[in-house]
């Protein structure tokens, strides 16, 4: 657990983006895809999806079921990498709308104080024209 607060897009990069990736992973080594494939589709090396399936890698963020069903159906849409940038993207634009990205920043550092709204406020003050 880290010590001080990361930016939300730090909370993205190194912690939901691979948990999204692990999550792709083993459903479409679920669904019948190889390894091969898997790892071709996400741009990624056979030992990642390896690493992935095994959760011997990205395993410090677990999604709530919500999260995890939104997961399901991006990964049935998914049949090109242009399709897993797209839906990586959907599925981070859902994170944080739900402020599911809340709750992970929080599993990852407790420095964050109850109630942090920080990523919202900015938002509210850019439509503000602050």
């Amino acid at each position: 657990m880290l010590k001080h607060a990361l930016q939300p897009q730090e909370v993205e990069v190194f912690y939901i983006i691979p948990a999204i990736r692990s999550s792709f992973a083993r459903h479409l080594k679920e669904a019948g895809k190889s390894q091969k494939e898997v790892a071709s589709l996400l741009g990624i090396r056979e030992s990642t999806v390896s690493q992935y399936v095994h959760a011997k890698r990205a395993n410090h963020v677990v999604f709530e079921k919500k999260i995890e069903d939104e997961v399901m159906k991006s990964v049935l849409r998914v049949k090109s990498n242009i399709d897993v940038v797209r839906e990586i993207q959907y599925l981070l634009n859902v994170i944080k709308r739900t402020k599911t990205i809340c709750d992970i920043h929080f599993q990852i550092t407790k420095e964050l104080p109850k109630g942090c709204e920080a990523c919202f406020e900015a938002d509210r003050m850019l439509r503000a024209g602050a």
